[in-house]
């Protein structure tokens, strides 16, 4: 079965390199790719030839849509992204651009007569402009150090876009007859964050735009501040807004550095006038998360999401409104459960859309701003991932399931008519047999309710058994909800014979705060035992081999993993964790955002009368080696200053020292995330190659 499997994957490959680049003047072009898959079986590399769809917007006219689509070369090792245009009813699609350089952050300008977009074509990222068809592409900006992501003014006359500037000191500058000296010399926190070593941070800049000629008049509206805008490492445009008259600039950030920074989660939001080059603070005293401002179409309102407790970043996100004239700030979901993400306001200034996970699937609603009435636009086994509205009737969005990736729909909100516009993927997946997916209720050890995704292998056999694999999910606090995922693809583990149980245990957006906090100082408890919950519900079906039952898992996931292996009582057969947690003394000493170490950890080790950090630590993984007796592959990115590479192949140790058959794959150019193409195939056939060893294998039962 394994050499059947890997012949097909091969032949996928050759079919997939062989049509996805076409030759141009200024290179190989990286585009859609068109495999032909004889038993509708996804595979990695099938699974890597899907167009990823993203970057909406609506023409000034609302009659035709903007998008990109993302294509993934594997032989090329690298991706592309394409725009294209069609009208708001799918019909007419029209690809726009056809370059080996990808097109970024596109929007409309002049009416809908020319788009504005970011592109590599000149070595680095620069702002361009183009016509609505695609052509007579002019570069518009030469910064220094590129831009990473505009904002235009209503008014066309203004641009706010962000560049890295120079942080902190390098060894040249203190010695600089040591010009070529690599040491970083370090005397605070933050020197390193998520992915990278902290030597450069965004700062935001106006500039005059016209929309034809290079931006002029450059200057930096946080000159001379050692501060992020947008904040790192996921900040971007939505962290900015115009107001209206295009006088002010809107902008969040955290005006912390080192130490401090590490400590805390309170951003702000800020005003910055263009004459008068001041900035006020809009949101001062609190705490929390500021985020996403977005003013009305009126400007007489500021919305934006906003957390209570600073150093709590998974807090609920709750909806305020700022009125600009008086003052006066409105919390609008103080009676809704639930964290929003994205806000959108409606062109008669008096309602918001956004998104929130609920229940399990991530749903479009509204609210008013005086009643502070919502109502729920969508429903059903999917996740919903922008909002674009078209008027009081249609909603164009992005959506995507367990099932399908990202495709563009509209929606009528009256009759909530649902229907898919771009169908970008629809030849890919018309060949393909997807696994059903049901949602489940299993009781937990203390007498709740909690909501599991049970993904079935394609042309499933309910006579048969089947090899079956507990999904433990990281964050800790993100939702196990539709999401479509290229790498923890849940329909790819079931396309390789596996049942999978994907349990919405304690910790997980989308139940309510209590459900949220509860995991919160209580790592290893009772989040573990939802887990077991959802196993031994699901082994007693007749279709769940118990002998042959695996758990896999990254981040919190992979701490999870590392957990299970001390605790399992032999239910497990095979482990596998990326980039977990394996020792939580070392982590917290190794970690950059204190903040999270601080809160869901309870505190550092060395504070003996910290009842619940002292239980943290006692939960630790690596306390419990002496328990581990089951095969463990271990996958980590040397890049990773999330959890340190260092986790990793000290669980690989333990294991090898301890006789557990064990296996590490180390990617010395990748981070928390596997994100080159290659690399990714890589990891998915180790993947699968450790799973089938040991849980397919007579010889293992």
């Amino acid at each position: 079965m394994k050499r059947t499997i890997n012949s097909l994957i091969m032949a996928g490959t050759v079919v997939l390199s062989a049509c996805q680049t076409q030759k141009s003047d200024t290179g190989e072009i990286i585009g859609k790719s068109s495999p032909k898959i004889e038993n509708g079986i996804m595979t990695p590399e099938v699974m890597m030839s899907l167009g990823r769809v993203g970057g909406v917007e609506l023409s000034p006219d609302k009659q035709k849509i903007l998008y990109g689509v993302t294509y993934v070369s594997i032989p090329e090792n690298k991706s592309n992204r394409e725009l294209f245009v069609m009208n708001i009813d799918g019909s007419d699609r029209k690809q726009i651009t056809r370059t080996p350089k990808s097109e970024q952050n596109a929007v409309w300008i002049q009416n809908g007569a020319k788009i504005a977009f970011l592109s590599t074509e000149s070595g680095s990222s620069q702002l361009w402009v183009m016509n609505a068809d695609g052509s007579q592409r002019v570069q518009i900006s030469n910064q220094e150090n590129g831009i990473d992501g505009f904002v235009i003014s209503p008014d066309e006359t203004k641009i706010v876009f962000f560049s890295n500037i120079k942080y902190g000191q390098r060894a040249s500058d203190l010695y600089p007859d040591l010009p070529k000296a690599t040491g970083r010399v370090i005397d605070d926190l933050m020197y390193k964050h998520w992915d990278e070593w902290v030597e450069s941070i965004p700062h935001p800049f106006v500039a005059d735009f016209n929309g034809k000629d290079e931006i002029k008049n450059i200057s930096d509206i946080m000159e001379g501040e050692p501060y992020e805008a947008p904040m790192k490492p996921f900040g971007g445009t939505d962290d900015f807004a115009w107001t209206p008259d295009s006088k002010n600039i809107v902008y969040t950030s955290r005006k912390k550095q080192g130490k401090e920074y590490s400590l805390s989660t309170n951003s702000d939001i800020y005003i910055y006038n263009i004459e008068s080059k001041d900035a006020r603070n809009l949101t001062e005293g609190m705490m929390g998360y500021d985020t996403n401002p977005r003013i009305s179409p009126d400007g007489h309102y500021m919305a934006w999401m906003s957390m209570e407790r600073d150093g709590y970043e998974s807090d609920k996100n709750r909806l305020f409104i700022l009125d600009l004239q008086s003052g006066e700030k409105r919390y609008l979901t103080d009676e809704f459960d639930y964290s929003l993400d994205q806000l959108v306001w409606a062109e008669n200034s008096k309602d918001i859309y956004f998104l929130s996970v609920v229940q399990g699937t991530e749903q479009i609603f509204k609210i008013n701003i005086e009643s502070k009435k919502i109502d729920q636009i969508t429903n059903g086994d999917f996740d919903y991932a922008s909002i674009s509205p078209v008027n009081d009737e249609t909603l164009i969005a992005l959506r995507h399931s367990i099932s399908k990736p990202d495709e563009i729909y509209s929606i009528k909100m009256s009759t909530k008519e649902v229907s898919e516009l771009s169908f970008e993927n629809k030849d890919i997946l018309d060949q393909l047999t997807m696994g059903k997916v049901e949602g489940r209720w299993i009781g937990t050890t203390d007498n709740k309710k909690m909501l599991t995704w049970i993904i079935y292998p394609p042309h499933f056999d309910p006579n048969k058994k089947y090899p079956t694999l507990l999904y433990c999910q990281g964050g800790p606090q993100s939702p196990v909800s539709q999401f479509w995922s290229y790498r923890w693809n849940l329909q790819l583990m079931a396309a390789n014979g596996y049942v999978i149980v994907a349990p919405n245990r304690r910790g997980l957006y989308g139940f309510g705060q209590e459900w949220l906090e509860q995991i919160s100082g209580d790592y290893g408890g009772q989040n573990m035992k939802d887990y077991f919950s959802a196993i031994d519900t699901m082994k007693k079906e007749s279709f769940v081999d118990e002998d042959r039952l695996g758990a896999v898992g990254a981040s919190y996931g992979g701490f999870s993993i590392y957990w299970l292996a001390g605790h399992h009582e032999k239910r497990f057969k095979a482990f596998i964790a990326h980039a977990g947690i394996f020792n939580l003394e070392q982590q917290y000493v190794e970690t950059e955002e204190m903040w999270f170490a601080n809160w869901d950890l309870g505190g550092a080790y060395w504070e003996k009368d910290n009842a619940i950090a002292q239980r943290s630590y006692a939960n630790s993984p690596h306390k419990f080696i002496d328990k581990w007796d089951t095969p463990i592959l271990v996958t980590h990115g040397e890049h990773d200053y999330r959890i340190l590479a260092s986790q990793g192949m000290a669980a690989f140790n333990a294991a090898v020292l301890r006789g557990v058959p064990a296996e590490m794959v180390v990617f010395p150019d990748e981070t928390h995330w596997i994100s080159q193409p290659q690399n990714a195939i890589l990891w998915q056939r180790v993947f699968f190659r450790w799973l089938d060893h040991w849980l397919k294998s007579e010889e293992n039962k």
